[in-house]
C-alpha cells in the first residue's frame, strides 16, 4: 500500500500535543482589528484545543501520521523483586 500524504496546510495550521489532541489558532484574528472587541482580541491570542468531533476530522482525513492509538494505561512498576 502507498504511502498517505499529510495535507500540506493544515501542517501549518494544527499542532498535536503529545496526548494526541489537536491546538489550533482562533480565526478573526488577521484583520479588522480595530472593529473587534479587546476581550476577543485577548482570548484569541493562545492556542485553543479543538472539539473532539473536530479533532477526528483533522486526524483521520489530513494529518494520517499524527494519530494516536487510544491504549489502556500502562502498569505501575513494583519493586517485588528485591
Amino acid at each position: 500500500m502507498p504511502k498517505m500524504k499529510t495535507h500540506s496546510s493544515v501542517k501549518k495550521r494544527f499542532k498535536v500535543t503529545k496526548t494526541g489532541r489537536v491546538k489550533a489558532k482562533a480565526a478573526f484574528m488577521r484583520h479588522m482589528q480595530m472593529n473587534k472587541p479587546k476581550s476577543m482580541k485577548r482570548k484569541a491570542r493562545a492556542l485553543g484545543v479543538l472539539s473532539e468531533p473536530d479533532q477526528r476530522i483533522v486526524l483521520r482525513n489530513f494529518l494520517p501520521y499524527n494519530r494516536k492509538r487510544k491504549t489502556a494505561a500502562p502498569a505501575a512498576k513494583t519493586e517485588g523483586g528485591k
